[in-house]
This record gives C-alpha cells, structure tokens and sequence, in this order.
C-alpha cells in the first residue's frame, strides 16, 4: 500500500475549513506533533531521498521509515510505521550511532472526507499548509482522487518537499 500524499502552502485557512464543513468532512481535532528526523551514521538520507523520524502525537508514539519518491507530482513514497517508546528509541538509535537531525513541531487538525485524510498545518517557522492523504495501492487513481477535492477547497499550489526539506532550505 502506498501513502500518496500532497500539500500546499495554505493561503485562506478558515476559508478552506469553511468548505471542508460545507462538505461534510468530519473533523478529528487539534493536536501538537512533535517530529524527531536522524541523521544515518554512514548514509546520507538527503542523497538518498530516505528519512527516519519519530513522532509524538499527542499519546501516539512512532517510528516511521520513509523511502524515496516515487513520482514528481507528488509526495507518494514507501513508509513504514511502528509504534514505540519515544525515549528508548531515541537513546537506541543514538547507540548505534544515529544523530538528532532537525525537530519539526506543528499544531494539526485533521478532517475526514469521504476516506480522505486532509490536514490543516500551522508548522513552526513555516507558517500554514493543507496536506491531502490517502492510502492506495494504485498511485495513480489515488492522485486524481486528492487532485479533485484540492479542486473543491479552491486551494492552489503544490509543495512536494517535506516540512523537514522545507525547513533545511529556508535556513
């Protein structure tokens, strides 16, 4: 199964939440995230277009693989989750020689529309973005199903670096 996945720097938000009720997308709540990305002792992970992240999530805590891209119109690439302990994570990978990379921190709320992840971002020292996600095995058909509702909320634009990418070339 893949993650297709696409974003847009978020102009209108309350605009777009405004269409999402109009549609009738259920709404998940707010909560804060906190992404820990490593740094591979011997790979580079931006040459490589790979990342390793941990997350807390409110009470969620999780390790994700993330493989390279798989397309340029879009974010859809490999992930593979796990739950973990945050902290005994952090001081395994540090033992087998991984480093702290960069610390991403966002307040998100989430929408569900019609099977359709769509989250609002407000990410520290980036501003607002939305995030359309779904999980098929088709990338394709899974695109043209996220291109259509970005249509519906009038957003424009397409962001197809992480917040991580984001983040490293702003600075």
């Amino acid at each position: 199964m893949l993650e297709i996945e696409i974003k847009a720097a978020l102009m209108d938000r309350r605009g777009v939440e405004s269409i999402l009720r109009e549609l009738g997308a259920r709404s998940r709540g707010e909560r804060r995230q906190v992404d820990l990305y490593f740094a591979h002792p011997c790979r580079d992970f931006g040459t490589t277009d790979e990342a390793l992240r941990l997350r807390l999530d409110g009470d969620l805590q999780v390790m994700t693989y993330k493989g390279p891209k798989l397309d340029a119109r879009s974010k859809t690439r490999e992930e593979i989750e796990q739950p973990v302990d945050f902290d005994s994570m952090v001081a395994t990978l540090h033992r087998l020689g991984f480093r702290d990379f960069l610390k991403v921190e966002k307040m998100r709320t989430d929408y569900d529309l019609d099977g359709v992840i769509i989250s609002l971002d407000r990410v520290n020292g980036l501003g607002d973005f939305i995030e359309l996600e779904v999980s098929d095995d088709d990338r394709e058909r899974g695109l043209v199903r996220l291109l259509e509702i970005k249509d519906r909320l009038g957003v424009e634009g397409n962001e197809t670096r992480s917040y991580l990418e984001l983040i490293i070339d702003k600075k």
